[in-house]
C-alpha cells in the first residue's frame, strides 16, 4: 500500500522533487501524491504536471489542503524559516513528515522541532541529498572499508560566482548566513559522515571564520573557512563561498581530498581519483580513476525511498530529525565560532540548546 502525500512547496527546489525526485518511487509504488501546496499559484503546475495531480488537488490554502486530503506524511520544500510552521501543521493532522534540509533556520527552532515530533510519536526525516550522491557514496565506501588504510584527513572546496543577487535565489540574498544555512549545512555534514570512518563518532570541536565581502549583494555572511576535530581525533578542513570571481567547485562538482595511511583520495567535479602511496609527486588526473557505484536511485529520490520503508516498519534512515541535530549544530556551532572567534564544543553547544528549550 502506498504512502500518501501533501507535498507543500512546487517551486524552485520544490519543482526538482515534483519533477525528478518522486516520480520514480511513485512508480515503484511505494508513494502516492493526494494534494499540492504553494503560495504562488503558477507554481502549482509542477505538481499538476510531474505529479499528476488534478487542479482540484492543487491549493495555495495551505490549512484547507490538509483538511481536506487524508495523508501519511507531508513533505516540506520551502525555506527553512517556514519549516515550523508547516511541521507543526502537519503533526496537527497526524502526519509524518520528510523535510528538506535544514531542519529550521535556527538552532532554536530546529530543536523545537525535534521535539514536537518525539512527542507527536511521528516520524521525521531531513534530505541531507549530497551525502547520499552517487560520487560521495563512492568515496564514502572506500574510506569506510579502509581500502587504503586509516584516513587522517579531509579537505573539501566549494566556490561559486554567485555575488549577484537572484543568482542562487533571491532570498538567499536576504537571510542572515546564507552560505552556512542553505550550502555547508550539506558539506559540513557530508564531511563529518567521511570522518566517522562508520565508528559512529561525532564532531568535537569546530572553529570557522565567515564573511561578506565588500563586492556580495548577500545580507549576511556568504563565505567561510573552516575546521573541524572529530572524537575520533580526524581532522576536516573545508572552504565555503558564494562570492567569488569564478566557481572551481559549485553544486555537484565539489573538490573534496581524503588522505589516508597508503592512498590520497580525490574528488573532483563528480569523479573520482586514487593515488597510492609511492606515488611521489604527482597532481590530480594522474591518478587512477575509480569506477563509481552504480545503483537505480541518488539522492533525494534514494532519501524518499529509505523514507517509505522506513514508515512501513523498515529502519530509521540515517538522516532522522535526532541525528540530524549534529549536522544543524555544526553550521549553527560554526556561525559562533565565528561571533566569538574561537572553537565551539559541539556537543556542549547542542545539549545546552537541548537542555533550555521547551515545547
Amino acid at each position: 500500500m502506498p504512502r500518501k502525500f501533501i507535498q507543500v512547496g512546487t517551486g524552485g527546489m520544490g519543482r526538482t522533487w515534483c519533477t525528478t525526485a518522486l516520480p520514480p518511487n511513485i512508480t515503484d509504488g511505494l508513494i502516492e501524491p493526494v494534494a499540492a501546496v504553494d503560495i504562488v499559484p503558477e507554481q502549482l503546475a509542477n505538481a499538476r504536471k510531474g505529479l499528476g495531480l488534478p487542479e482540484s488537488k492543487c491549493y495555495t490554502d495551505i490549512h484547507r489542503a490538509f483538511d481536506e486530503n487524508e495523508a501519511d506524511f507531508a513533505i516540506v520544500v520551502v525555506q527553512p524559516a517556514a519549516h515550523e510552521t508547516v511541521v507543526d501543521i502537519a503533526l496537527a493532522h497526524d502526519c509524518h513528515i520528510l523535510s528538506e534540509k535544514p531542519i529550521a533556520d535556527t538552532m532554536e527552532a530546529s530543536v523545537r522541532i525535534a521535539k514536537k515530533v518525539a512527542l507527536a510519536g511521528k516520524k521525521m526525516g531531513v534530505t541531507m541529498s549530497h551525502r547520499f550522491r552517487r560520487d560521495i557514496t563512492t568515496l564514502r565506501d572506500i574510506v569506510w572499508s579502509r581500502t587504503y588504510g586509516e584516513l587522517d584527513y579531509l579537505v573539501c572546496r566549494f566556490t561559486c560566482a554567485a555575488r549577484n543577487r537572484g543568482q542562487w535565489g533571491q532570498f538567499r540574498y536576504d537571510i542572515p548566513d546564507s552560505l552556512m544555512v542553505e550550502g555547508s549545512i550539506h558539506h559540513l555534514d557530508l564531511l563529518c559522515d567521511l570522518a566517522t570512518q562508520g565508528d559512529g563518532t561525532l564532531c568535537d570541536t569546530i572553529y570557522a571564520h565567515t564573511w561578506k565581502p565588500a563586492w556580495g549583494d548577500f545580507a549576511g555572511d556568504c563565505q567561510s573557512l573552516a575546521m573541524m576535530q572529530m572524537q575520533n581525533g580526524k581532522r576536516c578542513s573545508y572552504e565555503g563561498a558564494k562570492a567569488n570571481a569564478v566557481g572551481l567547485n559549485g553544486w555537484g562538482q565539489e573538490y573534496l581530498r581524503a588522505e589516508c595511511d597508503q592512498a590520497t583520495l580525490i574528488m573532483n567535479h563528480a569523479g573520482l581519483e586514487v593515488f597510492p602511496y609511492g606515488t611521489g609527486h604527482t597532481q590530480r588526473g594522474e591518478g587512477q580513476p575509480v569506477d563509481l557505484i552504480d545503483q537505480p536511485k541518488w539522492s533525494n529520490t534514494w532519501l524518499i525511498e529509505k523514507f517509505a520503508r522506513w514508515l512501513n516498519g523498515g529502519p530509521a534512515m540515517e538522516t532522522n530529525v535526532d541525528d540530524n541535530l549534529q549536522s544543524v549544530a555544526l553550521i549553527f556551532g560554526a556561525i559562533e565560532s565565528g561571533r566569538v572567534g574561537a572553537p565551539v564544543d559541539v556537543q556542549a553547544f547542542l545539549a545546552g540548546h537541548v537542555a533550555r528549550i521547551a515545547v
